[in-house]
Parts: structure tokens; sequence; C-alpha cells
């Protein structure tokens, strides 16, 4: 690969990366993803200590250990768009020459694991529930910029549920890692997510404006290829799934889900599952 331009990879005056404002050796290889910058220290305050925090935009970043394992938690904010300048810049501090503006000739891989909340589109999926999301669908056109791989199931899947939303454009499926499930997610239930570009219409939800797709959520509840469903929706999980495929990471996603969307059922204190959750993934790594 051509020297990276200063343009294409901007780096700041003290020589972090643009966004997320980190350098080499502020970011541990196993790096925990939540998407609200509130729940960074929901993670952080089970560390051993903090060595290192830094708030940048929607973007805060604290490294620790936990019993002794050098840990990295992060924000990245809501949506896929996101997820793209987050993995993309991570990705440069370990594994591009900054000096040289060059990749790095044995590139390094990082274990990233999102802790997110969902909402469930199965009936059975309670309120409460921990997912883990085996494969992530995405209904965004992030991965229309790049040319991510996919397998003869994945393309199964997509151009399915492109003919049966009568879609305009080909979404994307990719699977997590199996490795990563085994170790931090291997008593959680199987899911497959849905990762949206919206919060509302995108979702099925109707406020003050009309949706496009009138029966999206029975649309979506009853698509299946052969054994596959999906189970709930979210906003990140594909992006961080094909991404981390292109770049040679390591990847899962799970969810504490805090609304059934069929049943019309709230979770009413989220923070618990969301704290079970953090507390089990952080004695697994």
């Amino acid at each position: 690969m051509a020297r990276l331009s200063e343009t294409d990879l901007i780096l700041n005056k003290d020589g972090s990366v643009y966004h997320l404002n980190l350098k080499p050796g502020n970011v541990a290889d196993t790096i925990i993803l939540v998407g609200d910058p509130g729940r960074v220290h929901r993670v952080s305050q089970y560390f051993d200590d903090v060595e290192f925090e830094m708030n940048q935009r929607e973007f805060i970043t604290h490294t620790g250990k936990y019993k002794g394992k050098k840990l990295t938690v992060m924000s990245t904010g809501m949506g896929a768009e996101n997820l793209e300048i987050v993995l993309i810049e991570l990705d440069a501090i370990f594994n591009i020459d900054f000096k040289k503006r060059e990749p790095k000739k044995e590139p390094k891989q990082l274990n990233l694991i999102r802790i997110g909340t969902s909402g469930a589109l199965q009936e059975d999926l309670k309120v409460g529930s921990q997912v883990y999301n085996n494969y992530a669908v995405g209904l965004t056109s992030l991965m229309s910029f790049y040319q991510l791989k996919q397998n003869d199931f994945e393309l199964k899947v997509v151009n399915e549920l492109k003919n049966k939303l009568n879609l305009d454009f080909l979404p994307y499926c990719v699977k997590g890692d199996d490795q990563l499930k085994e170790q931090l997610a291997f008593d959680m239930i199987e899911g497959n997510t849905l990762t949206t570009p919206g919060f509302y219409a995108p979702q099925g939800r109707v406020t003050r404006m009309d949706s496009t797709f009138k029966n999206l959520l029975k649309d979506l509840l009853y698509f299946h290829v052969d054994d596959f469903w999906i189970t709930n929706f979210e906003m990140e999980t594909a992006a961080l799934y094909a991404m981390s495929r292109m770049l040679g990471h390591k990847a899962i996603s799970v969810n504490a889900i805090l609304a059934n969307r069929i049943k019309n059922t709230l979770l009413q204190n989220p923070n618990k599952t969301i704290d079970t959750i953090i507390k089990k993934i952080l004695d697994r790594l």
C-alpha cells in the first residue's frame, strides 16, 4: 500500500488519531465497546485501577487493569457511521506506523467486545435476557463503500431480505467470532441482530411521520432463511462485525434486551441487567 497522505489518515498535533485523540500505548489490545459515554464508568468502576483517560466528543476512553489484565473500555456513540470511525482509528493505532505513514508488516489482532442494549423482535425473547449475536445483518449503506467478502449463506440471507422488504440496496450479513463466543458468551441466548440506520422508523416505530415500511415489524418477525431468524434490533453490531472481518480482528456483540417490540413490554430496571453482563464479561476475559 502507498504511503498514507495527511488527509487520508489525519493526526492531531500531538500525534494522536483525529477523532479518538488516542496514541499508541493508550489502548489495550482487548477493548470493550459501549454506545453510551455514561456506560464507560459502569465498566471501569470494576477495574483495579484506571491508568489512562481521554474524553473527546462522544468517544470516552478508560484504560486500566482488571485482575491484572490490561483492558480498555471506550464509548462509540450511536450508529454504524460512528463504528466506522472507531474501528479505523483503533486499527491505525496498532497497525499503521505513524512516522512512516505506512501499514506495519505484521498486523496486530484486536479483541473487540461490544456490550450494548437492544429490542427483541421475537415474542419469546424476554426483557432482561442476555443475547449473543451470532450474525449481524446491516440495513445501512456503509458496506457499499467497502469490499466486504461474504460467504454463500450470508449472501443468501441478504438477498432474500432485500426481496422481502423490497429494498433498493443490498444489506450485508456477517458472523461474529466463534472463539470469543465460546470464551465469553457460552451461556447466553444465541440470536441474530438487525443493525438499523435509525431508532424510530427503521425499527418500526411511528411518531408524527409516516413510515415507508408499513408492516416492517411483521415482515421481520416472520422472515427467516432455513433456521436463521432475526431476534433483535440495534444500531452498531453489523458495522463492528463487518469491519473487524476486513481488518482481521475478533469481535462479538452481547446485548441486554430492554424491550420486546412484539409484546410491547419494557424492562423497568435496565442497569441491573447491564451490570450483570459487564461483570460476566470482565470475569471471563
